[in-house]
């Protein structure tokens, strides 16, 4: 049986889909991008600030699931260039213990929704 979690703390769906699915005890995210719900902005100011946002925005959804960063299993990053890897990785391993870190791929896309540079997707389990 799957359930919809959904949370005004992150973007709504800007299209057919839905910000996570809980399946038994796995919860499938959507990809998120640097949007902030509270000043209804796409934060694009550098590629720190939109990973900073992606990441707040995972971790409301993480917590209306009722789950922390420490659940998150498998993440999927995509970004618009290879070259701003090493700064999202700094905002991104912030928010993990590095020896429980989720495994992970980072790929270059050719563009992303809305054109911004990075956008995260996970899988967490309880």
């Amino acid at each position: 049986m799957k359930k919809i979690i959904t949370t005004p703390k992150a973007p709504a769906p800007i299209g057919p889909y839905n910000q996570a699915i809980l399946s038994g005890d796995t919860l499938y995210i959507s990809g998120q991008i640097p949007f902030n719900t509270e000043t209804e902005t796409f934060i694009l100011d550098d590629i720190k600030s939109e990973t900073a946002q992606v990441m707040t925005n995972l971790s409301a959804i993480l917590e209306a699931a009722e789950m922390t960063f420490e659940n998150v299993v498998k993440s999927s990053i995509f970004i618009s260039n290879m070259d701003d890897f090493a700064e999202i990785n700094q905002v991104y391993e912030s928010y993990f213990n590095t020896a429980t870190a989720p495994a992970r791929e980072t790929v270059q896309v050719a563009r992303l929704p809305k054109d911004v540079n990075v956008e995260i997707s996970m899988i967490a389990v309880k």
